[in-house]
């Protein structure tokens, strides 16, 4: 099992930084609903309750050639838990490795008004071959486009520095 933490300090209160995170549908929005990014997209199937918890989504996201996918992974996830502007958990099951994911982020805002954002993961293919061989590449790989795009869309809520 692999397990990945990243946090980041967002000049933005938790509100903010949580709509960037799960932006609402607009109401004339397509279903399923989807987001792109450069690295993947995203099909909302279902939304969940007000807080996004119940969410339905599928994912595509890039994974190593070597993989014989086209270089494409897929999940398939759902929110488990969710409270508003604090927290959003997830498990997704996920291809061409077949594996499990759990996780989660965490918002901490802060007395000057900034939010702390915590993001974690852990990863465990279920073939003991493919986790011996290639579980450390792909979560490695995954890990740091998760950690491309939160900086990226956390931009949108203000300036963003990685604690860890």
């Amino acid at each position: 099992m692999r397990s990945y933490t990243v946090r980041f300090a967002v000049e933005a209160p938790a509100r903010k930084v949580w709509r960037v995170l799960h932006p609402k549908p607009a109401p004339d929005a397509p279903r399923p609903r989807v987001l792109e990014w450069p690295t993947g997209r995203m099909e909302i199937l279902t939304e969940g309750d007000e807080a996004g918890e119940g969410l339905v989504r599928t994912c595509v996201f890039e994974v190593p050639k070597y993989l014989l996918s086209g270089g494409k992974g897929r999940s398939w996830e759902t929110v488990t838990e969710a409270k508003i502007d604090k927290l959003s958990r997830y498990v997704a099951i996920g291809k061409p490795l077949w594996s499990r994911a759990e996780g989660y982020h965490e918002l901490e805002e802060q007395p000057d008004g900034t939010t702390v954002l915590t993001f974690h993961e852990t990863y465990h293919a279920y073939n003991p071959v493919l986790r011996i061989l290639l579980e450390r590449l792909v979560h490695a790989k995954i890990s740091r486009d998760n950690l491309a795009t939160y900086e990226h869309a956390l931009g949108y809520a203000g300036r963003v520095r990685r604690l860890t």
